[in-house]
């Protein structure tokens, strides 16, 4: 049974053909440009490959309330020619085959939770943390939808004593993904997160502010593993870190060991590595199935 994964991302389109039980059978990628130079090529790909379900993991905002009129739409994004783009209706039309659309991050998070590093959690929360950042929340298998989709990375935060930059997310200045994605490292020190020293305070900052937005959705969420993925977090160094920071601020409030000397298990890299968002969008392509 063949199933279908589209990863929609802001830099590149992945393409990819699998099965329900998780093994990726092929794939490509190209960028992602408008609609009109995109669309045709994901509707090429899919051409003879006897789908039966598709699944879309794809940037956003987008409209995911299925008995909303835009439901499958991209809503306002700064990604020119993607703002109320009808993604999952253009999709249909040429590939008649049951899908679900939804962030690439809530994908992910399935993903992991159905064949990655959470599959034997209940719930797990998982995170990129790269040119921007976003988290999506899986538990028993149901991703969390409310009023639009998690917007995680835009959170508020307490600065960091030594931290005088006033933060890059045009919304909000400091928040989460104002002072703690990769553009935000490289416009505060004036170059490329990896090439700083693994010795640098940038490392320390970082694992500050990514540890507090932890405590805060370990309190809301209580979710039983959290993941951290995207490019900054292939810094290996930042993990020590952001434990223990997560330690010193969690304070003993809540008496688990896995939030104390057992954290490296709590907090952890993900198990599909670099491929969480495509397995993520295979994963949706299973609940398109069930339904």
């Amino acid at each position: 049974m063949l199933l279908g994964a589209i990863e929609a991302g802001g830099t590149k389109i992945i393409c990819g053909i699998g099965d329900e039980k998780g093994k990726l059978i092929e794939k490509i990628h190209f960028p992602t440009l408008s609609p009109k130079e995109t669309m045709p090529k994901i509707i090429e790909y899919f051409k003879g490959k006897d789908i039966v379900a598709l699944g879309i993991g794809t940037f956003g905002p987008i409209d995911v309330n299925k008995t909303s009129k835009t439901y499958g739409y991209i809503l306002d994004t700064p990604k020119a020619g993607w703002s109320n783009y009808p993604f999952l209706d253009t999709i249909q039309k040429s590939i008649n085959v049951p899908t679900v659309i939804d962030t690439d991050v809530n994908g992910a998070a399935l993903g992991e939770s159905m064949w990655g590093i959470a599959k034997d959690n209940e719930s797990c929360l998982y995170i990129t943390i790269g040119t921007g950042i976003g988290a999506g929340f899986c538990s028993n298998g149901t991703l969390l939808h409310g009023l639009l989709h998690p917007e995680m990375g835009h959170i508020l935060l307490r600065k960091h004593k030594d931290d005088t930059y006033n933060g890059r997310c045009p919304f909000h200045g400091d928040c989460l993904e104002g002072l703690a994605s990769g553009p935000a490292i490289e416009e505060r020190f004036n170059e490329k997160a990896y090439n700083l020293d693994k010795g640098h305070i940038a490392w320390e900052i970082e694992a500050y502010y990514i540890a507090q937005a932890l405590i805060n959705y370990t309190m809301i969420l209580s979710p039983h593993k959290i993941i951290l993925g995207g490019g900054v977090m292939k810094q290996k160094q930042l993990f020590p870190l952001i434990h223990k920071y997560f330690i010193q601020m969690m304070n003993g409030y809540i008496n688990k060991p896995v939030l104390n000397e057992n954290i490296a298990d709590y907090i952890v890299y993900p198990g599909l590595g670099d491929h969480s968002g495509t397995y993520g969008s295979l994963a949706l392509a299973t609940l398109a199935l069930k339904e």
